[in-house]
């Protein structure tokens, strides 16, 4: 894989199933702890590994390709289920972690008991990267347009934490955190190789940047706009300020069981922290299903 991934895992007295908590953009591991310990206890066994390029990962060699396509954070999450001879569990997330655990229930449905996707269907493609939008909701992606550029690359090394404060804020209008809420995800942020992984992405999602080769039958699969077919529960704020679809726009892209849930309250995009207790029994409820 390249990549050595760091897990947090939550050990409890009975462990009844397993789920997966998978990060956001411009969130972290941190985000999960008003969520794992609800789950815990009622329990289940809680993992919650950061995505490459965050908290303490790190690439095994120093040649090795930063590469941020999105089927390649799959293919990493996978390959951890598999070093922990995790055969199949209930994976959750929100942003870059909810377009993971997408993939992961398109790609390998043996391996996704059920799933809880905050915002909807998250998969996309490089085709689908290069049409354009109405302008208002080109603007909601002024980041994106900012990261093609040499500038933006630049401006992301130097202001990270800021650049990541502001996306909390226009993503979560309603939400009023505090600067230690904020400071233990922007510890993440700090990772030597985030920068070149999230510009990466980006550019790729626009197709401005190259994958690897080994991940195009995948991606090939993925532009295919792949039913899902596992049991899902997707979920979305009254107050998500980032883009997102309505969710009759993707309902049909789930077979299985399905139920969309609006959660109110001045609910923002940062969903587990900002309702922490909806989610976990969106969790609970979906592996029920």
């Amino acid at each position: 894989m390249g990549v050595r991934l760091s897990k947090n895992l939550l050990q409890i007295r009975r462990i009844a199933e397993l789920c997966n908590f998978l990060d956001s953009f411009v969130t972290s591991v941190a985000v999960r702890t008003a969520v794992a310990p609800l789950l815990a206890s009622a329990g289940y066994r809680v993992l919650v590994p950061y995505l490459r390029g965050y908290g303490a990962t790190r690439f095994l060699a120093s040649e090795t390709f930063r590469n941020g396509q999105p089927s390649s954070v799959a293919v990493d999450i996978v390959a951890f289920m598999d070093a922990l001879k995790i055969d199949k569990a209930t994976i959750a997330g929100c942003d870059w972690g909810a377009r993971t655990a997408n993939i992961i229930a398109a790609l390998w449905p043996e391996r996704c008991k059920s799933m809880v996707s905050v915002s909807g269907y998250l998969i996309g493609s490089q085709e689908a990267g290069k049409m354009p939008l109405p302008p208002p909701a080109e603007f909601q992606w002024w980041y994106q347009y900012y990261f093609a550029t040499d500038r933006g690359r630049l401006g992301y090394e130097k202001y990270r934490r800021d650049f990541a404060k502001l996306i909390w804020q226009l993503a979560s209008p309603k939400w009023k955190f505090d600067d230690a809420t904020f400071d233990r995800s922007a510890v993440s942020f700090d990772n030597p190789d985030h920068v070149s992984i999230v510009i990466h992405n980006y550019r790729w999602r626009l197709a401005l940047a190259d994958g690897e080769p080994k991940y195009e039958a995948l991606d090939k699969k993925l532009a295919e706009f792949p039913v899902i077919t596992v049991p899902t529960i997707t979920l979305e704020g009254d107050a998500n300020g980032a883009p997102h679809a309505e969710p009759a726009s993707y309902a049909k892209k789930f077979s299985g069981r399905y139920s969309h849930r609006l959660i109110k309250g001045g609910i923002g995009h940062n969903l587990p922290q900002e309702a922490p207790t909806a989610f976990a029994q969106a969790v609970i409820d979906v592996d029920a299903y």
